[in-house]
């Protein structure tokens, strides 16, 4: 058995170095001991390390190396098992990192991505109170990390507050930044810091006036500000009777509105002002090939928005959306679904054509994940244009933008998705799949299982709207 001790919880050089050393020798994972600071050795010893032959250096992909120092700051104490047992499969298969379905991989990157949380958490909630030093003011804050970011983030509140002469102090370890040199030092305790200073009352008051009673999500900002952190945080102390109160303030501030105009009028000002700016789109490089914007059509008053994934050979030289073979498909679904397509509103996740020249011939190409959000914004304005009560995804990509994440077909399909803007969303396949099967009797399974969808969504639309 193999015994490693590091330094500190977060000695990333310590564990490359012994990993390496290691893998070099092909030690099992499981023949591995891995803590931090010398502890007594195993009954029967210990075996030592095996020789440090750098010259016998292997390489790994620079994604594992970014993993693996965000991973290692975890306060897990097997996240260095984890790491060198991750390390010796990227070496047995290089195609690891890239594969999603990996159990090793996907354990690595959730701690990962909890430390990354972590460090965002300290960024945002960190508060510096002033006290009196001898060489003048000293700002000191108190902050609880979950796991042992506070040497990583270092960096960060130096370049933040470079002229300030400030302390962080955490139960483990602080660090103290005079404008030229970082030390470290003990941990510390809550009582060490200050509970408050002179400012705190001015800025508690410019809190409590810009609170938003109309846009207030408890849940959301639980998530983003979860309430261990409240007691840091001069402003949380207003919280709960802000949030008793906001009903009353937002009844309170809708009866001080006048009376809009009609919105149909303001919709259709905006969506053609919407339309005009998208004609000229470059947010991503697909503008670059594409004959033209092909933008959403459709009554502004819809209860109902399709979204597909994007347009094809026909849609973009006709400049409208679903008009090519896929189109055709889709308007035969809707009428033997019972749903008039005149009154739906019909738009895409990505407004230009993505295709591969061959020939004369014009090759459909799905759009990646940056496309997608690059143009997510223009979906979002002519979802908030319209404001639909039902928004249906046609394939992945669109629901990929309705969602905002990446979902599957089969866990999604013939259920009601509720959206953060409070429409229902739901999913099911884009008419060209359905068009794509080799199989005839397949293909006409497939479409009857999307009419069938349809009539399930314009159902749910009428009763929507029934009132």
């Amino acid at each position: 058995m193999h015994r490693v001790a590091l330094t500190a919880p977060d000695d990333m050089d310590g564990w490359r170095s012994a990993a390496r050393r290691l893998a070099m020798a092909g030690v099992d994972p499981a023949d591995v001991v891995w803590q931090v600071g010398d502890a007594p050795g195993d009954l029967f010893g210990d075996a030592p390390l095996p020789p440090d032959n750098k010259s016998s250096a292997f390489s790994v992909p620079r994604s594992f190396v970014s993993l693996a120092e965000s991973a290692i700051l975890h306060s897990d104490p097997s996240r260095f098992a984890f790491l060198y047992a991750l390390l010796c499969r990227v070496r047995a298969r290089p195609g690891t990192m890239e594969d999603s379905a990996d159990p090793m991989l996907g354990r690595v990157q959730a701690l990962a991505k909890s430390v990354r949380r972590d460090i965002h958490k300290m960024r945002a909630f960190v508060r510096f109170r002033e006290m009196a030093d001898a060489d003048g003011p000293r700002f000191v804050a108190w902050f609880e990390p979950d796991h042992h970011i506070v040497r990583a983030n270092a960096g960060f509140f130096m370049r933040r507050f470079a002229t300030m002469h400030w302390s962080i102090l955490t139960p483990d370890v602080s660090i103290h930044w005079d404008g030229t040199t970082l030390r470290e030092g003990p941990g510390a305790s809550r009582a060490d810091a200050p509970q408050g200073d002179p400012v705190e009352a001015l800025w508690k008051g410019y809190y409590a006036a810009i609170f938003n009673p109309a846009r207030l999500k408890t849940g959301a900002m639980l998530s983003e500000m979860p309430k261990k952190y409240w007691r840091n945080l001069p402003e949380a102390a207003l919280i709960p009777d802000l949030i008793a109160g906001a009903q009353q303030r937002e009844a309170a501030m809708i009866a001080t509105v006048p009376t809009p105009p009609k919105r149909a009028s303001n919709s259709a000002t905006a969506w053609d002002a919407l339309r005009a700016e998208a004609m000229a789109c470059t947010r991503c490089p697909l503008h670059q090939h594409a004959t033209q914007t092909v933008f959403g059509e459709g009554p502004l008053t819809a209860p109902l928005m399709f979204i597909g994934e994007q347009p094809g050979d026909q849609e973009d030289l006709a400049g409208r959306p679903f008009v090519g073979p896929a189109g055709q498909l889709f308007d035969d679904a809707l009428a033997q679904a019972g749903v008039d397509r005149a009154q739906a509103y019909v738009t895409n996740a990505v407004k230009h054509f993505k295709y591969e020249q061959r020939g004369k011939r014009r090759i459909h190409q799905t759009p990646v994940a940056g496309e997608v959000q690059a143009c997510r914004w223009w979906l979002d304005q002519e979802r908030a244009i319209l404001r639909p009560r039902i928004i249906v995804a046609l394939g992945a990509t669109a629901a990929r933008a309705m969602l905002g994440k990446a979902v599957t077909i089969s866990g999604t399909r013939g259920a009601a998705i509720p959206l953060e803007d409070g429409a229902e969303g739901w999913v099911t396949v884009h008419p060209s799949y359905v068009l794509r099967l080799p199989d005839e009797d397949r293909r006409a399974e497939e479409q009857a299982r999307f009419v069938a969808d349809l009539a399930m969504i314009g159902d749910r639309v009428r009763a929507l709207t029934a009132d």
